[in-house]
């Protein structure tokens, strides 16, 4: 939890290529910042839902939790 308060993720969400990510990054600065987690759905214009998985990835399993899952099915 200590490394969560000292994390920049403004700063990591700038260096990112990928909007999902980026978008994941700053709801934790919200997050890190005070914010609930529905102030962060709205300013960010995305689900509750979604943020609640984002804090949840991110504090279990730390900004690994954050990358993208391999989709299950036939690849295209």
């Amino acid at each position: 939890m200590d490394d969560f308060k000292n994390t920049d993720f403004t700063a990591l969400a700038r260096k990112q290529k990928s909007i999902q990510m980026k978008m994941r990054l700053l709801a934790l600065a919200h997050f890190q910042d005070g914010k609930s987690r529905t102030q962060i759905a709205q300013f960010l214009k995305v689900s509750r839902t979604s943020v609640n998985k984002w804090v949840s990835a991110y504090l279990n399993e730390g900004l690994s939790g954050l990358q993208e899952k391999p989709r299950p099915g036939r690849p295209s």
